[in-house]
């Protein structure tokens, strides 16, 4: 599985990829704290609408077969940081949506017609299931980036790379829990 160390290894001619790896391997502990036991934590990386973003997620088992998401860590570097507050908000919106979408986000069809016709039913994170989520915006000089999409795109390998280091299994398809509805789980 892609660890931290990986990473930094495969981007180390680009200072700001650099950069962001090293804030969000501070911010996790990645190099300093071990994980608890029964949890494995997991990287991934974008570069992606001007910005830069590094992203890692802590997982647990909390049954077989049931991944859950304890805590995410996120550096990013999207140029000058206009409105910091704002910046952090979209991405930690990014994160639940990201979470969302890795962990239930399946919309099935019959004959052309989705299974799932209300959102009532629609499974999305509960408020009790949102992580402790931590950001980090490294400072930058460069032009501002993107920020409301960048948080989503990062979720899916980080937990994925998470499960893996935890299980040994790697995922290669999402959501990790289909058919899951609002109602049913």
């Amino acid at each position: 599985t892609c660890s931290l160390p990986m990473c930094k290894s495969l981007l180390a001619s680009d200072p700001r990829a650099l950069g962001v790896l090293a804030a969000v391997d501070t911010l996790s502990g990645w190099s300093t704290s071990p994980v608890p036991k029964g949890s494995a934590r997991g990287v991934s990386f974008l570069l992606g609408f001007g910005s830069y973003i590094a992203l890692v997620a802590q997982v647990s088992q909390p049954k077989a077969g049931q991944v859950r998401v304890d805590k995410v860590f996120c550096a990013i570097d999207c140029g000058v940081a206009v409105n910091p507050d704002s910046i952090e908000a979209q991405i930690q919106g990014g994160i639940a949506h990201g979470l969302s979408a890795t962990l239930w986000g399946q919309t099935t069809f019959a004959n052309g017609v989705p299974n799932l016709v209300n959102f009532s039913n629609y499974r999305v994170l509960r408020r009790s299931e949102m992580p402790v989520v931590s950001v980090k915006i490294v400072p930058s000089t460069a032009a501002p980036g993107g920020v409301g999409e960048t948080g989503v795109p990062c979720v899916a390998p980080a937990v994925a790379n998470a499960w893996a280091r935890l299980t040994g299994t790697r995922v290669r398809t999402l959501p990790f829990q289909p058919g899951a509805t609002m109602s049913g789980g």
